[in-house]
């Protein structure tokens, strides 16, 4: 490798595009040419990590304070999964190929950097005298060069963001998951890039990088490229080109290679709902297939809490008794002290009013309740309704009544996720879902999925509770921990994602007021009727029902909450 020190560029000010310009230059050992930002190329890693780097490195994670900070996350990961071997696929220097071994983990590593792998291979023996069994790999072709099965994959240190275009990721990921046992896990951590790209660079300096003399912090941001500079305390800096991976992005690249099940964790807490945005996310993707009648198996976190939610004696009786037992969703209100099940059923009229729906229609209820809107739909249109729904007992309760009134032959009732939708492509014409994708940690996948189903022409109608276009996440919070929950949707955020499925077409029909007009209206009934819903909800449920409608009617007064009728066209 020659010397070859970079003319100094222009770049932005870290993790704020648009910014006051500044100089940098890169190491002279480092080869990043005459312009650092062009190089955007997954091969040159192994010319970022020179000897010098490497010899470093281990003063940028401190391996005590890592260890401390860590914790047990990942070791109790792996063995509450019953995992014995792993693969190590991003050793670096060693760090937690040496954790691995000590905790009996019968371990391989794995790296692409010559440099890293040599540093790892003697820092195994300076700690604790192992004898690391160390493979010199490229991810790419992986299976050319590791032989046999794994029941766990590793993938730290924010590694995956250097595969800078899809190809490379994509098959990267697939190597990951031939490589793994039939039930085998992967986990893959990376940096909050969404963070960063869209609030600029903060850090706790707590997890990953605990060297307290170090600094580790981007110095340009963009889409395409994330550089960033080591400085060291003898004044040496050091550059890394990486690809700023978004949360979303990479959890839909696992689940097309073919993981099961994603789910998506904050700076080791062990779920992703934190107070504030973590540092580092870490995915840990399933390969494990649920056979059919095992549909649980596959619901993410978010969905199993909704579900066992939605299950419980106190929660069904609750909303069967207040919401009027039908529809279990946000009403519109004409006057103040309307009835609660009469505003409900006008929202149904108003969304069936925007969508063309004939007895000829297919229409898919996602999230649908007691099904109350698919019998209106039903008995007004003739149309056939499918409804999909993850609560065993509102799909009871649908199916009872659809029986009663006289329209089970019209409405079909089907227990499953929207996260999964269990239909072929293009089956149905209309998709509609009132307040439900809120329950769903993994909203970019419901779009995509009803994306899927929607037949050419099709259309999508929907309401949703939301936090208002630019509201800060910190004043959502008593709402997001009464529902287990780490963000909400947005107008902004459905126009957007929406549009990146070619679903171009969006009309949303504000009517963000009546969000606080309804849970005040519900707050108000819960309270006229506390000791006739005592029978049959317990006491503590209701303490924290109207604990959490006072904080959506607050919020909704604020301006903090934003709801209304989507109507999307393919």
């Amino acid at each position: 490798m020659k010397d070859s020190r970079s003319g100094p560029a222009e770049v932005k000010e870290a993790g704020t595009v648009g910014s006051d310009e500044v100089q940098i230059e890169a190491h002279p050992a480092q080869e990043f040419g005459s312009d650092p930002l062009t190089v955007r190329d997954t091969d040159h890693y192994t010319n970022e990590y020179v000897k010098g780097f490497v010899e470093k490195w281990d003063d940028l994670i401190d391996w005590k304070k890592r260890y401390e900070s860590e914790g047990s996350f990942f070791v109790d990961l792996l063995k509450s999964r019953g995992v014995r071997s792993v693969l190590d696929v991003a050793a670096g220097t060693g760090f937690h190929s040496v954790r691995l071994i000590e905790e009996g983990f019968d371990t391989v590593s794995v790296d692409g950097s010559a440099e890293m792998l040599a540093k790892a291979f003697e820092n195994g023996l300076t700690y604790g005298g192992h004898i690391l069994r160390v493979v010199h790999a490229d991810w790419r072709q992986l299976n050319k060069d590791i032989h046999g099965q794994f029941d766990a994959v590793v993938c730290l240190g924010n590694s995956f963001t250097h595969l800078f275009s899809e190809r490379d990721r994509r098959k990267a990921l697939a190597e990951f998951y031939a490589v793994l046992k039939h039930d085998g896990v992967l986990i893959l951590d990376q940096r909050n890039y969404d963070a960063i790209l869209d609030n600029g660079f903060s850090s706790k300096h707590t997890y990953y990088y605990c060297g307290d003399e170090v600094t580790a912090e981007p110095e340009y941001m963009d889409d395409g490229l994330a550089r960033f500079r080591y400085r060291f305390p003898d004044d040496s800096q050091y550059h890394l080109n990486m690809f700023p991976l978004r949360k979303d992005y990479t959890r839909r690249l696992l689940r097309e290679v073919g993981f099961q099940r994603v789910e998506t964790y904050g700076d080791f807490q062990e779920t992703h709902q934190v107070k504030d945005d973590p540092d580092f996310l870490i995915h840990v993707a399933e390969k494990n297939y649920a056979v059919d009648g095992d549909e649980t198996a596959r619901y993410s976190a978010a969905v199993n809490v909704a579900r066992d939610y939605y299950n419980s004696d106190d929660a069904d009786n609750f909303y069967y008794s207040i919401w009027g037992g039908e529809d279990i969703h946000v009403g519109l209100y004409e006057h103040d002290d309307e009835d609660i099940a009469a505003a409900s059923r006008r929202t149904v009229e108003r969304m069936a009013a925007t969508a063309g729906i004939t007895s000829a229609t297919r229409v898919l209820d996602i999230g649908s309740g007691y099904g109350g809107a698919a019998r209106y739909l039903a008995k007004t249109f003739g149309a056939h309704v499918t409804c999909l729904n993850l609560s065993e007992v509102e799909n009871e309760r649908n199916r009872r009544f659809s029986e009663e009134q006289g329209c089970s032959d019209l409405v079909e009732v089907v227990d499953g996720s929207f996260e999964d939708l269990p239909f072929e492509d293009n089956e149905f014409d209309v998709v509609w879902s009132q307040d439900a994708m809120l329950h769903s940690g993994d909203r970019v996948r419901v779009l995509q999925e009803v994306a899927r189903v929607l037949k050419p022409k099709g259309e999508f109608v929907f309401t949703d509770p939301m936090a208002a276009d630019g509201c800060d996440r910190a004043s959502l919070r008593p709402i997001l921990d009464r529902l287990h929950l780490d963000s909400m949707g947005s107008p902004e955020f459905y126009r957007r994602e929406l549009g990146r499925l070619g679903l171009a077409r969006v009309d949303f029909e504000d009517h963000s007021a009546q969000l606080a007009a309804h849970y005040g209206r519900v707050l108000a009934e819960t309270e006229r009727r506390h000791a006739d819903l005592s029978a049959l909800v317990s006491e503590t449920y209701l303490t924290r029902m109207k604990a959490g409608l006072r904080n959506w009617v607050e919020g909704g007064r604020a301006g903090n909450l934003a709801w209304g009728i989507f109507h999307v066209r393919a």
